[in-house]
């Protein structure tokens, strides 16, 4: 279960960091469903690449790996919208 915790931290802060930065930039292009998805894929890959590099000083711990999944779920989800926006 300790295995699953900063998965799931990454994928629920990921989700919200995605939802929160296609809001702020007011995309249209991309569903809910879409940016939710998007944004926890990148807030997975965005924890991943904060823990990995740290190196020694590596960030640990629930709190980063929620700024990890907020980031990466905010970027992910934003490339997507804009994406979307421009095959249109």
């Amino acid at each position: 279960m300790e295995a699953l915790l900063p998965l799931i931290t990454q994928l629920i802060a990921g989700a919200v960091g995605g939802n929160a930065a296609s809001a702020a930039l007011k995309q249209q292009a991309v569903s809910v469903v879409a940016r939710t998805i998007a944004g926890a894929i990148g807030g997975v890959g965005g924890g991943m690449l904060l823990s990995m590099v740290g190196g020694e000083a590596a960030l640990t711990g629930l709190i980063a790996d929620g700024i990890g999944g907020l980031i990466g779920g905010g970027i992910l989800s934003t490339i997507v919208g804009m994406v979307m926006a421009r095959a249109r």
